[in-house]
Parts: structure tokens; C-alpha cells; sequence
């Protein structure tokens, strides 16, 4: 199995309540998997080619 970065639980819930709430009536997204895949991308040399569109969306949102 691939090696995929995802926030524990407990630093979620502390980096959750920072993020905006507002979007201006545009659609959320979700924003623990976004920054998963970010944090993957800067894991893996900052490569966007590298992030799987499975586990972490389009590459497009992420580097967004």
C-alpha cells in the first residue's frame, strides 16, 4: 500500500477551526483532504504530478 498523508484526528481538530467558513456561496470543499494532498505534494519534492486524483482530488485544487 501507498504511503498517503493524512492528518491525524487530533491535529485536524486543532487546525480545523482556522480554516474560513465563508465561502461566498460557492461550493466547500473538503478541506482535510485538500490539505492532506498538499502536505503529500510537499512531501514528495513538491511534485503535483505525484498526488494520487483518488485519494486527494483533482492536482488542479491543490496547487489552487
Amino acid at each position: 500500500m501507498a504511503d498517503f498523508f493524512r492528518f491525524p484526528n487530533e491535529q485536524w481538530a486543532q487546525i480545523a477551526p482556522l480554516l474560513p467558513q465563508d465561502t461566498h456561496e460557492m461550493p466547500q470543499t473538503d478541506d482535510l483532504r485538500v490539505l492532506s494532498g498538499i502536505f503529500y505534494a510537499l512531501k514528495s519534492g513538491g511534485r503535483w504530478g505525484e498526488c494520487p486524483e483518488h485519494v486527494y482530488g483533482p492536482k488542479k485544487t491543490l496547487y489552487n
